[in-house]
């Protein structure tokens, strides 16, 4: 064992033998010298102890900013399909998202969660689409066209991101984590998409740190096979995403309570169709006796 001050270039090591380097990046050691400010004394702070509390805290560090700025400038997105000026924007994860990666099947369309492409079709009305994995880019591509998404005729993907696009942050909660800043999409594309026209799908909540307000947990597709029958949220969420649409902005959206949202849209939904009914049904004659 070689003694703590010993230089690499003192020690017989031969040429092609691996070595690993344990430790923490300088980006990550500063983060994690960045102390969220102290509220005021005697102050209560409901959120202070949650999950928003972390998630204000992250989005607007500098360090992360500077992050995000680094993935502009520097990350070359691939463009499979052009930009629709006007639509909104919809950012999906694969795994666990769309797909169930872990389940063992003969093909992966087995895999594949129900409705993807009812769900990915209707989407496509009101949004351009991206896929954004925490994984290779090789991996997407395949999965993708294993899944039937890359050419498909009724809609298009954009352009995919992949983990070089991811970021690192640090959270009192999380610790050092790998994120995903829309704030890279929105710098690459600033006429097209920004915070109040972006929503992104995730089944793992912390990759919305940098963007809190613009992230909808899913839940996660496991056990394909098992679930398969009764996997309804891709159908639910297709829904969902036609009576958002109609916002100017998201920000404005508590995303967790999707499902209530959609509640109230077809109570209306329907309210309207029978006031519509009644104004066209046929009033009885006038049977009052002529005086």
């Amino acid at each position: 064992m070689a003694p703590d001050d010993c230089m690499l270039k003192s020690i017989d090591i031969k040429p092609g033998t691996k070595i690993m380097m344990v430790g923490s990046k300088e980006e990550d050691i500063a983060e994690a010298s960045v102390v969220p400010p102290k509220r005021e004394k005697g102050r209560k702070c409901k959120s202070c102890d949650t999950e928003e509390f972390d998630e204000e805290r992250v989005d607007m560090m500098e360090v992360h900013l500077a992050k995000v700025q680094n993935r502009i400038d520097n990350y070359e997105i691939k463009m499979l399909n052009e930009p629709r000026p006007g639509k909104k924007l919809l950012v999906l994860d694969i795994d666990y998202t769309l797909f169930d990666h872990r389940s063992v099947a003969e093909s992966g369309l087995e895999l594949m969660r129900p409705y993807l492409h009812h769900f990915l079709k209707s989407a496509y009305e009101n949004y351009d689409i991206v896929i954004w994995s925490a994984t290779d880019m090789r991996w997407i591509e395949r999965k993708m066209n294993i899944l039937n998404v890359s050419n498909n005729a009724a809609y298009n993907i954009i352009f995919y991101l992949d983990n070089a696009a991811m970021i690192t942050v640090h959270t009192p909660k999380y610790g050092v984590v790998s994120v995903k800043p829309l704030g890279v999409i929105w710098g690459k594309f600033p006429n097209l998409y920004n915070k109040e026209n972006t929503i992104m799908f995730d089944d793992i909540r912390r990759n919305f740190l940098m963007n809190p307000k613009n992230g909808l947990k899913i839940r996660p597709f496991r056990e394909a096979h098992l679930n398969w029958e009764m996997d309804k949220e891709l159908l639910h969420l297709a829904k969902y995403l036609v009576e958002i649409a109609k916002l100017d902005d998201f920000t404005k959206l508590n995303h967790r309570n999707w499902e209530k949202y959609i509640r109230k849209a077809r109570k209306k939904e329907k309210r309207q169709k029978k006031e519509r009914s009644d104004q066209n049904e046929p009033h009885p004659p006038d049977t009052q006796p002529n005086l």
